[in-house]
């Protein structure tokens, strides 16, 4: 099991949920405070695989306790049908390939979108190398999201 402090380094003292900075020097019983996350994946037949330490305000880690976590899209795009971001990441992690991720109305929004995914995945998922591309399709875009 790996210390707070080198959670906290290995992963920029960002929460790996909300992806908003985490004070080191807050209190770990603050909210706000950095926390531990540990994420128990599962292999067939329930048998665990391994654990993976990720940081987390204890706020959000308390708020998603032993459920499987939801990273959730900003409100501020524009995007229809979005799909779950963790499941595309485990996905893609499994199998690579490409997965539709959302719907867009206009390039622009397409595009904002495709930034913020990107970005989003740089610190989400660091060791998986991805880009996305933009599709017309039906009088609007799909944005896709493929491994490289």
């Amino acid at each position: 099991m790996s210390t707070l402090q080198e959670v906290g380094e290995r992963e920029s003292w960002r929460c790996w949920l909300c992806d908003e900075p985490v004070d080191p020097d807050m209190s770990v019983n603050d909210p706000r405070g950095p926390s531990i996350d540990s994420i128990n994946t599962a292999k067939k037949g329930g048998k665990t695989k391994g654990g993976v330490e990720r940081l987390a305000h204890r706020a959000c880690n308390t708020k998603k306790g032993a459920v499987k976590p939801v990273v959730e899209w900003p409100d501020r795009l524009f995007v229809v049908d979005p799909a779950p971001i963790i499941g595309v990441v485990e996905q893609l992690e499994r199998k690579g390939g490409r997965v539709a991720v959302a719907r867009c109305p206009g390039k622009d929004d397409a595009q904002e979108a495709s930034d913020w995914l990107i970005d989003r995945l740089s610190r989400l998922a660091p060791s998986l190398n991805v880009e996305t591309s933009i599709d017309a399709a039906g009088g609007g875009y799909l944005l896709v999201l493929k491994t490289v």
